[in-house]
C-alpha cells in the first residue's frame, strides 16, 4: 500500500511535475508546483475548498509521485509533455493533431503557388490565417482562382529557365503557362500582389480596375467578355465579406474569454490576423463552475498553444494566474517576443467582452443541444429495445467490425455508444494475430475473445481490491453487441459469449445491395424497421461509425507499412527522418507531392536529403 502520509512529509520545497495515479496504475492527473510540498499537500487536506472536478479525482487517487525541475517553466513545459502522453483524464485535453488551415503564397518562387497547408513554417513565404472555418479557406482559393490564373502545378519554374509545353489548364485559360514563359515575372507579380492586397482587406483599387474593364466591354458590345468580369467582381466582393473588420491595427492577436453556469465552462478565442476576425474556436469543460478561473484559463493557454501552429504576438485574456510565466512560456515556443494582456478598458476590452457573450452563447446551445439529444437517443433506445424485446434498455452498446485487404493489415475494432451517444475514450483496437488471410469469421472470434476475456481478468482484479467494474478500460460489459455484418457474425459472437459463459444479446446490422443499412439480424431472423425512424438512424448511426474505425486503422497500418519499405530503399534516409517524414506527410502521395520547401521544412531533412527524395521519386515515376 502506497504510504500517504509519509510520501507528504518528504516531498521537496523545490518546483517541479506530480503525477497522480489511480489503483489501477493510470495517470489519471499531470500538474506542475512551484513548491511541490504545498502544492500536492493541498488535495489532501479538507475538501470543502476544492471543486466538483477535484474532489471526484482525489477518491481516485490511489499513489502519486514527482519530478524535480531547477525552475517553474521547466516544470511548466514537462507538464505540457506528460499530458500529451498519458491524456489523463482530469486534465484540459485538446486535441493535439488540431491544426487550423492558412493560405500559403510561395513569395520565394519566381512565379509563385497560391493554396491550403496546414503546416506553418518560417521559411520566407506568406501566410494568412489561421482560419477555424475550413469550407470557406477552400472556397476562398476557388474564388482566387476564379479572379487570376495562376498556376497550380508544383513544378519549379525560373525566369529564363528550361521551357516546356503548356497544359491543359493554359487552355481553358486558368493559367498564363510561366512554364512557357508566356508571362513574365513582373507581370505575374502584379497577380500576387493584388491577391495579397485582397487577402489584406484592400481590395478597392481591384474593385475598380474590373469594374472598368466590365463597362468597357459592355460597351464594346463585348458581353461574354464584360460577363467574366461580373463573375469575378462578385468573386472579389465575396472573399472580401469573409472577413470582418474589428482593429484598427494591423497585428496578430488572439482574444481569449469564458462563461460559466452553475456546472459548466465554454471558453471561447477570436483569431484577429491583420486586424479583422478570421475565425473563432470554442472549447466547452463539463464539471468546472465552481474551479478556479485564472488557473483554469493558464491551463488552457499551455494546453492550446501547446499543440496550434501559430502563436499571435498579443493575447488578450480576463485573467490568468501567471502571467509573466505564460509569457516566457510562450516566447519560448514562439521564438520570439509573445505578449499576454488583461485590457481594462477600450476597443480591446469591447472586443473580449464580445467573446465572452460569445462563449455565453456558445454554452447555452451546448446545453439545449444536449438535452435535445438525449431525448432523441432515449426514444431510440426505447424502440430498440421494442424492436429486440429487450426487458430494460441497452444503455451501453458495443460494436465490432473487422478490416482487411485480401488478408493483409487485418484488423479489429470495437466502438461503445452509451446512451445513444458514441464514447470515444472507450473504442478499442485490435491487430488480428492468430489468423492468417481474410477469415472474417475467425478474426471476429479473436477479437471478442480477447475483449471479454480481457474483461473477465479485470473484474477478476477489480473485486479483489473492492473497486468498481467501470474503473477498468475492459471491465464493463455491454447490454446489447451489435455486429457489422449477417448471421454469420452473430453466431461467431454467440459462440464465444457462449464458451465463456457470458450473457448478451447479440444482433447483426445488414446493408442493401447499395451498401446502406438495412435494418437488423437477431435470432436468425431480420427485422423489419422503418427507414426514417429514430431507431434507424440509430443503427446507421453506429453502423458507420464502427466502419470508419476500422477503415481508418487498417488504412494506417497499411500506410506506415507501405510508406516504411519504400522510404527505407532511399539513399540517406534512415529511420529518424522516415520517422518524421510520416509523422508531417502521413503517406507515400504526400511526401511524393511534397515541394523542396516542404520537405526542407522537415525536422532533419538537409538540402541532399531532400533532393535524395526527389529524385527518387522521379525515377520511380
Amino acid at each position: 500500500m502506497f504510504d500517504f502520509e509519509y510520501q507528504l512529509k518528504i516531498l521537496p520545497d523545490k518546483p517541479g511535475v506530480y503525477i497522480m495515479k489511480n489503483s489501477l496504475g493510470e495517470v489519471i492527473y499531470v500538474g506542475k508546483a512551484k513548491i511541490l510540498k504545498n502544492r500536492v499537500r493541498q488535495y489532501f487536506q479538507s475538501s470543502k475548498n476544492h471543486s466538483e472536478k477535484v474532489r471526484a479525482m482525489v477518491k481516485n487517487i490511489a499513489e502519486f509521485e514527482y519530478i524535480i525541475t531547477d525552475n517553474e517553466m521547466e516544470a511548466l513545459i514537462l507538464e505540457g509533455n506528460l499530458i500529451k502522453k498519458y491524456s489523463p483524464r482530469y486534465n484540459i485535453l485538446l486535441k493535439d493533431d488540431k491544426f487550423y488551415p492558412f493560405i500559403k503564397i510561395t513569395t520565394n518562387e519566381d512565379f509563385p503557388r497560391v493554396f491550403v497547408t496546414r503546416n506553418y513554417a518560417k521559411d520566407g513565404n506568406m501566410y494568412f490565417g489561421p482560419y477555424t472555418n475550413g469550407t470557406a479557406v477552400y472556397e476562398t482559393i476557388n474564388l482566387i482562382n476564379k479572379i487570376f490564373p495562376l498556376r497550380t502545378c508544383k513544378r519549379v519554374i525560373i525566369e529564363g529557365g528550361e521551357l516546356t509545353t503548356p497544359c491543359l489548364y493554359y487552355h481553358i485559360h486558368q493559367c498564363k503557362a510561366p512554364c512557357a514563359a508566356y508571362i513574365s515575372k513582373a507581370e505575374y507579380g502584379e497577380m500576387i500582389k493584388s491577391i495579397i492586397d485582397l487577402l489584406h482587406g484592400k481590395n478597392s483599387s481591384i474593385v475598380k480596375d474590373l469594374k472598368e474593364k466590365m463597362e468597357a466591354s459592355a460597351e464594346n458590345l463585348e458581353f461574354e467578355v464584360a460577363a467574366k468580369y461580373r463573375d469575378k467582381l462578385v468573386a472579389v466582393e465575396a472573399i472580401a465579406e469573409k472577413q470582418k473588420i474589428f482593429t484598427s491595427r494591423s497585428e496578430d492577436e488572439d482574444f481569449i474569454d469564458f462563461y460559466s453556469d452553475e456546472k459548466d465552462t465554454c471558453i471561447q478565442v477570436f483569431f484577429v490576423r491583420e486586424g479583422k476576425v478570421n475565425g473563432r474556436e470554442h472549447f466547452t469543460f463539463e464539471n468546472t463552475a465552481d474551479e478556479n478561473k485564472e488557473e483554469l484559463i493558464q491551463d488552457f493557454i499551455s494546453s492550446f498553444y501547446g499543440g496550434t501552429a501559430l502563436i499571435p504576438r498579443n493575447i488578450y485574456v480576463p485573467e490568468v494566474a501567471d502571467l509573466t510565466l505564460m509569457e516566457q512560456y510562450l516566447t519560448t515556443k514562439k521564438g520570439s517576443r509573445v505578449f499576454i494582456k488583461i485590457p481594462q478598458k477600450g476597443e480591446k476590452k469591447e472586443l473580449l467582452n464580445m467573446v465572452r457573450s460569445n462563449a455565453k452563447i456558445t454554452l447555452e446551445q451546448f446545453k439545449t443541444k444536449i438535452l435535445q439529444d438525449k431525448e432523441i437517443n432515449k426514444i431510440s433506445l426505447t424502440e430498440l429495445a421494442a424492436v429486440l424485446q429487450l426487458e430494460e434498455l441497452p444503455l451501453r452498446i458495443e460494436a465490432y467490425d473487422i478490416s482487411n485487404i485480401q488478408g493483409m493489415d487485418s484488423v479489429g475494432t470495437m466502438v461503445v455508444f452509451e446512451e445513444g451517444k458514441a464514447k470515444n475514450s472507450d473504442y478499442r483496437r485490435f491487430k488480428i494475430k492468430s489468423v492468417q488471410g481474410a477469415n472474417d469469421y475467425d478474426s471476429m472470434r479473436e477479437i471478442l475473445k480477447r475483449r471479454f476475456l480481457h474483461g473477465l481478468e479485470e473484474i477478476k482484479s477489480i473485486q479483489e481490491r473492492n473497486l468498481e467494474l467501470s474503473k477498468g478500460k475492459f471491465s464493463y460489459f455491454p447490454d446489447l453487441i451489435m455486429m457489422d455484418g449477417g448471421k454469420g457474425q452473430v453466431n461467431v459472437a454467440v459462440e464465444v459469449l457462449r464458451e465463456l459463459n457470458i450473457e448478451i444479446p447479440v444482433c447483426g446490422m445488414v446493408k442493401d445491395d447499395r451498401h446502406r443499412t438495412r435494418g437488423l439480424i437477431f435470432n436468425g431472423v431480420e427485422l423489419a424497421i422503418a427507414p426514417n425512424s429514430n431507431v434507424m438512424h440509430m443503427i446507421t448511426r453506429i453502423q458507420d461509425e464502427v466502419h470508419r474505425f476500422s477503415i481508418t486503422y487498417h488504412r494506417s497500418l497499411r500506410d506506415k507499412r507501405t510508406l516504411h519499405s519504400i522510404l527505407e530503399d532511399i539513399p540517406s534516409i534512415g529511420e529518424k527522418r522516415r520517422r518524421n517524414l510520416l509523422m508531417k506527410f502521413g503517406s507515400v502521395e504526400n511526401i511524393r507531392k511534397a515541394s523542396m520547401e516542404e520537405l526542407l521544412a522537415t525536422p532533419s531533412i538537409d538540402k541532399k536529403a531532400a533532393e535524395n527524395i526527389k529524385r527518387y521519386f522521379k525515377d520511380k515515376k
